[in-house]
């Protein structure tokens, strides 16, 4: 359950992060554009510096749906790492949600290394994983640029395009804000 008004925050915020990029609140938001303005850079994991091979296969190829992104904290600068065999649609989820974290002010996640150099999540946070999925979802899709679509044909491929995500990220925004019912009441649909 969030605080209340956390919600009603989140919108303003991806509306605000418009505003500052001169978008309309119809408009997407480029994930690329506000992690480059709040000095956040965003690798995927071929990048890495002397990665082995054998690992980026593990993370590329072998096992790739365990993993999505992760943010390092780095001194002097924060990384996320994107998952380059997802989908351009999932990784722009995954980016933005990362991004959510930070907005947030979100403490990141201890890691450690096992024995056999496995990486082991060792601390999560629910409440905070559900308040990115929020922030990241307004930022992707906020309710205005929902009501847009709506009024414009709809949940369709295209649509989903358009905010470069996928058509269940885009039904499912429609369907856990209510605006899809709000805009059924109102006769728009």
């Amino acid at each position: 359950m969030f605080k209340r008004g956390f919600k009603s925050w989140c919108e303003r915020v991806a509306l605000e992060k418009r505003t500052e990029f001169g978008l309309r609140p119809i408009d997407p938001l480029p994930p690329v554009k506000l992690a480059e303005t709040i000095g956040v850079r965003i690798w995927t994991p071929s990048e890495i510096p002397d990665v082995p091979s054998d690992c980026l296969k593990t993370l590329l190829q072998d096992d790739p749906d365990s993993w999505s992104a992760v943010t390092l904290r780095l001194p002097g600068i924060d990384l996320i790492i994107v998952n380059s065999a997802h989908s351009k649609a999932r990784q722009v989820s995954n980016l933005m949600h990362e991004l959510a974290h930070i907005l947030l002010g979100h403490n990141p996640s201890r890691v450690d290394v096992s024995e056999e150099g496995h990486l082991l999540l060792r601390t999560h946070d629910q409440s905070q994983e559900e308040e990115a999925n929020w922030l990241s979802g307004c930022l992707l899709l906020p309710r205005p640029s929902l009501l847009s679509i709506l009024r414009n044909g709809g949940a369709t491929k295209e649509s989903a395009e358009r905010f470069g995500v996928s058509l269940d990220m885009l039904t499912y925004r429609l369907r856990v804000t209510g605006v899809e019912i709000q805009s059924r009441r109102a006769g728009r649909t």
